[in-house]
């Protein structure tokens, strides 16, 4: 018997949620039913922003950004019960990611912000969150936990594919022929483009990559950017905006130290996203037949040119083409924790993200 979960999502970019509802068959693979997106207020996207570092008031501050966080939640799961014509009753469970604050694994723990007593209190329906600690406590990194979901999705016996995510950062997932799955996250994708963007525009993100576009890769500054240790750690490895943020990025032209144009800039940055991905997409799928690219920056049309120009001979494509629209991806991802968490099943990869073995994952909030 089919059942319906949905799934939330608000990522590093911090442009909004992404909401799915979703139709489960035996098979376990969701059928999206509907979609739904609501913009972070600018209060609320400021306030996230500012708890990502230290601050005066954090508790206070993080609760009441929680119970925001959680109404905008509400409002996305009541537009897609409209959207598909179910009364709450109908839907099994939603699976909540909440918002990133802290990804700190080594230290042994990652903060999401959320509120789902309040989001299942409000939308009548079971809620499961917190799905990133226990593979934390099991010594993993906790992300990234597409990988699981990608492999259910896109796998493919025989035939190795590449399934990259490009949100705020970018996390690669190889899909081997061998039945075999690794994962990590390769670096920035969207979240220094956006930063700049911001700065020297006013605009929270580069429409088309079109402002990339008008301007001139500068390769020593890019020398000085992919000086950055992350980018040569072997996996299993996560980021975050613990150290892709304003700072990173302004001590790094510091140390480049010759004055650049700001579209000079951000082709620059764009890049590095690039060619960061395509490096790890060579060392850890470079038999791929496809590339198959989700997220935001999956509408960035000069990224995905320049991803195209670094793997020749591999068919670089948005994940629509085989039959999940790039921006459902992720809140897709988490309705189908939420499922597996409901059936007692595992979330995680353990070769993805280094936890001693596979766990069910995450916290149940009843209806």
């Amino acid at each position: 018997m089919a059942e319906l979960f949905a799934g939330l999502m608000s990522g590093t970019s911090l442009d909004g949620v992404d909401g799915v509802l979703a139709e489960f068959s035996a098979t376990g693979i969701p059928k999206v039913v509907s979609h739904a997106y609501r913009a972070f207020p600018e209060a609320l996207r400021d306030e996230l922003l500012a708890l990502n570092s230290s601050g005066p008031d954090e508790l206070h501050r993080s609760a009441l950004a929680a119970s925001t966080l959680a109404t905008l939640y509400v409002e996305v799961v009541d537009e897609l019960l409209v959207l598909a014509k179910v009364k709450a009753s109908a839907v099994r469970a939603v699976g909540s990611h909440g918002q990133t604050v802290r990804h700190r694994p080594t230290l042994g723990y990652t903060w999401q912000i959320n509120n789902p007593a309040v989001l299942a209190e409000r939308s009548g329906i079971a809620v499961v969150a917190d799905f990133r600690s226990r593979d934390v406590a099991a010594g993993g990194q906790g992300a990234p936990l597409v990988a699981a979901f990608h492999r259910a999705l896109f796998g493919c016996a025989g035939e190795t594919r590449a399934v990259l995510n490009l949100g705020g950062i970018s996390n690669l997932t190889a899909l081997l022929a061998d039945g075999q799955t690794t994962g990590f996250d390769c670096g920035p994708a969207n979240v220094l483009m956006d930063l700049w963007s911001l700065r020297h525009t006013g605009q929270r993100f580069d429409a088309d990559g079109t402002w990339a576009a008008s301007g001139t890769i500068q390769p020593p500054l890019l020398e000085v950017l992919l000086k950055e240790p992350y980018f040569t750690a072997p996996p299993p490895k996560s980021t975050g905006r613990d150290l892709f943020n304003a700072h990173w990025l302004a001590d790094r032209l510091q140390r480049h130290g010759v004055a650049c144009s700001s579209e000079d800039v951000q082709a620059t940055l764009c890049e590095l996203t690039a060619l960061t991905c395509t490096r790890a997409i060579k060392a850890h799928a470079g038999d791929a037949s496809e590339l198959l690219v989700c997220g935001g920056g999956a509408l960035n049309k000069h990224l995905m040119r320049r991803l195209a120009v670094h793997l020749p001979g591999m068919a670089v494509r948005l994940t629509d083409d085989r039959g999940l629209p790039a921006q459902h991806v992720e809140a897709a991802a988490f309705a189908w924790l939420a499922y597996r968490h409901l059936h007692g099943e595992p979330g995680n990869l353990s070769a993805v993200t280094g936890a001693m073995g596979p766990r069910v994952l995450g916290a149940l909030y009843p209806a």
